[in-house]
């Protein structure tokens, strides 16, 4: 008996501890309460719209005390530091802006707001050296095409883009053409830009920020309304944000701030 009182005790001193320490470790939430309010607006989210964000944060802070810091990249590559400091985030569409929130319970679904919309297009070599003008040309044999995919394993805006498109008339055929000359299928923007030049790509179904962003490499052609698809710009602020950074969203929407993000492509 005295054996086994021995043994219970023994168990009861190794839980207590470790009770003690899964109660003392916060939650990724509770640290953005504390955190997030740090006199500093800090934006996470895909890279596509960081250099017009980045405009229109230098816009207001020439009126305001706090800094806007503004992080992008593969989700992966933000999510940890976003779940500690992030006052906003945003989505480059609202399939990714829902992935995104599975991770983060400070930023509340019902309060994503949709601020601006921009259209695929197709990105080629600037120069256009292959002289493609719409969608159809990029169904001709020979044409090698990069297109964008989570593939099940990352979150993209791009998605579904270029099946989209190729479908969008009803005609299986052009969805069937289009698939013969995709040369990659790239889980990411970031990466794709990267494909479209080592492949030595003729075309990259993507968003007008990056050949506006990369004039030495791409040159945007549109692509015929009857074609065209549209994907929103999105945001979400924290439950324990900065004060300010409600501000801020407001001004992102001001005719100044669309100004400066129409140079990117953005329309409202």
């Amino acid at each position: 008996m005295h054996r086994i009182l021995y043994t219970l005790l023994a168990f009861t001193t190794i839980l207590v501890p470790a009770a003690s320490m899964a109660q003392s470790q916060s939650s990724p939430a509770a640290v953005n309460r504390h955190q997030a309010r740090d006199g500093v607006i800090r934006l996470y989210g895909a890279c596509g719209p960081q250099n017009a964000l980045r405009k229109v944060a230098d816009a207001w802070e020439r009126s305001n005390d706090l800094r806007v810091r503004i992080t992008c990249g593969p989700e992966p590559s933000w999510s940890r530091q976003a779940q500690v400091d992030a006052d906003i985030i945003w989505g480059t569409s609202e399939q990714s802006i829902t992935a995104f929130l599975q991770s983060f319970p400070s930023f509340p679904s019902k309060d994503v707001v949709p601020i601006y919309l921009r259209p695929a297009i197709i990105a080629v070599k600037t120069g256009n050296p292959r002289r493609i003008q719409r969608f159809e040309d990029l169904l001709q044999p020979g044409i090698r095409i990069v297109v964008t995919e989570g593939s099940g394993i990352a979150n993209t805006s791009g998605t579904g883009i270029w099946e989209d498109i190729a479908g969008r008339l009803g005609n299986l055929e052009d969805v069937m053409r289009f698939r013969r000359n995709i040369v990659a299928f790239s889980t990411g923007s970031g990466a794709s830009f990267k494909a479209f030049q080592k492949l030595d790509a003729d075309a990259w179904i993507t968003w007008p920020e990056w050949a506006v962003d990369n004039p030495k490499v791409l040159q945007a052609i549109p692509i015929s309304n009857d074609r065209s698809i549209w994907r929103d710009l999105n945001i979400a602020l924290s439950t324990s944000a900065d004060p300010q950074a409600a501000s801020f969203l407001r001004f992102l929407v001001t005719d100044e701030a669309q100004k400066l993000m129409r140079s990117a492509g953005y329309v409202r």
